[in-house]
C-alpha cells in the first residue's frame, strides 16, 4: 500500500490508501486564503427549549454558499501542471458545482458542470457566472455524462463526494468546529451532518478522530432518499433509483460515494432521516434565531433536533448548515408558517 506525505499533493488514484487526520489537517493549510472560517452558533432560547447546548457550524456562510467550497478548494489545489492545463469535470445538483467552477477560476484552470434538469436555477446561473461551463441533463444520466465529458475532453472528474482530497476537505469543518467548541468551554457529545454522499459524514469522522474520538456523529438524509441507510444496511454502496421528489435537492442525489462509505461504516454512530416540512420548520428557525438563509438540503441537521429525532438531554449538540443557495421562490415559501 503506497503512503505518501500528506502535504505533498498526488494524482488521487495514486495514493492507494484511505485519508487520516493527517490528510485533513494538510487540507486546512491548503483551502487557508479561499475558504472562511465559519462561525459556530448558538441560541440560548433554544438551549432551554431543548434542555441542552445546541451548536449551529453555518457553512451556509461560507464563500460559495456551502460547505462544498472546502473539499473543491483541496482538490483543484492540487492539481498537477498538466492536470490544471486540460481541465476539469464535475457532476452536482448544485453546491459542489459552485465550489469548483470558483476554484477553477482563481486557480488557473477550465471547468465543465453537469448538473440535473432539477438543479436551482439561481445555482445553476452563478456556475456559469464562475466562468465554467455547464451541461443540464436528467438526473438519471449525470454520471454517465460526465464521465463521457470527462473522456471525450481528457479533463479529470472531481465528484461531490468520492475523492480523497475533497473528503479531506470537508474534515475541515469538524477540525474548526472542535476548537471552536473548546473556546465556548465544551465538548461536542454528538454532531450531526447533512449527509448524501457521505463527503461531509465521512470528512467530519476523520476531523474529529484525534481532536473528539468520543463524538458520536449521525448522518442526516432527506425522507425518501435514504441512501446511507440503505448501504450501511446491506453493509455496501448502494445507489437509489430514479424518480421521487424532495425540496432537499443537495442531499437527493442518486449515488452513495464508495471512498467516504468506507470511513463511514465503521464509526457511523447512525442515520436520521426528516421530511420536507421538518426541514421548512428548521429553516424557519435558523433565520428566526440566528439570522442566516439556509436551503433545505443545508437545514436537515438541524431539522433532526428540531423534530425531536435527537433529545439534547443535557449534552452538546452540534449540527452543520452545509448551504443557503436556493431559489428565493421556494425560500420564500418555505418560511412562511403554515
Amino acid at each position: 500500500m503506497l503512503r505518501i506525505n500528506a502535504s505533498a499533493p498526488a494524482p488521487a488514484a495514486a495514493i492507494g490508501r484511505l485519508p487520516t487526520y493527517g490528510d485533513v489537517q494538510a487540507a486546512a493549510g491548503r483551502i487557508r486564503g479561499y475558504c472562511t472560517e465559519t462561525p459556530l452558533l448558538e441560541s440560548p432560547f433554544l438551549n432551554q427549549k431543548y434542555g441542552g447546548r445546541l451548536l449551529v457550524k453555518a457553512e451556509n456562510l461560507q464563500v460559495t454558499g456551502s460547505f462544498k467550497l472546502r473539499g473543491a478548494a483541496n482538490r483543484v489545489g492540487t492539481l498537477t501542471d498538466d492536470e490544471r492545463r486540460r481541465g476539469i469535470v464535475a457532476r452536482s445538483s448544485g453546491n459542489h458545482g459552485l465550489a469548483v467552477a470558483y476554484c477553477a477560476g482563481l486557480m488557473g484552470t477550465s471547468a465543465v458542470v453537469v448538473v440535473p434538469d432539477t438543479a436551482p436555477a439561481a445555482k445553476v446561473e452563478r456556475i456559469a457566472a464562475y466562468g465554467a461551463r455547464v451541461i443540464t441533463v436528467p438526473m438519471k444520466d449525470l454520471a454517465a455524462v460526465a464521465a463521457d465529458v470527462t473522456q471525450r475532453e481528457g479533463r479529470l472528474l472531481v465528484p461531490p463526494a468520492d475523492d480523497f482530497w475533497v473528503v479531506a476537505g470537508a474534515g475541515t469543518v469538524a477540525l474548526e468546529m472542535a476548537a471552536q467548541a473548546a473556546r465556548l468551554n465544551t465538548g461536542i457529545d454528538v454532531l450531526l451532518t447533512c449527509c448524501s454522499g457521505g463527503g461531509l459524514t465521512a470528512g467530519c469522522l476523520l476531523g474529529l478522530s484525534e481532536t473528539s474520538p468520543a463524538t458520536q456523529v449521525y448522518a442526516v438524509e432527506a425522507e425518501g432518499f435514504q441512501k446511507m441507510a440503505q448501504s450501511l444496511a446491506a453493509g455496501e454502496c448502494v445507489d437509489l433509483a430514479p424518480g421521487g421528489h424532495s425540496i432537499c435537492d443537495a442531499i437527493s442525489g442518486l449515488y452513495m460515494a464508495k471512498l467516504p462509505f468506507e470511513i463511514i461504516r465503521r464509526r457511523l454512530a447512525g442515520t436520521l432521516a426528516v421530511t420536507d416540512d421538518d426541514a421548512k420548520a428548521a429553516m424557519r428557525v435558523a433565520l428566526s434565531e440566528f439570522g442566516l438563509a439556509v436551503e433545505p438540503g443545508g437545514a436537515v441537521a438541524l431539522a433532526a433536533v428540531l423534530s425531536g429525532k435527537i433529545p439534547l438531554d443535557g449534552r452538546t449538540v452540534a449540527v452543520t448548515l452545509s448551504g443557503r443557495n436556493a431559489d428565493l421562490d421556494l425560500t420564500a415559501a418555505a418560511l412562511r408558517q403554515v
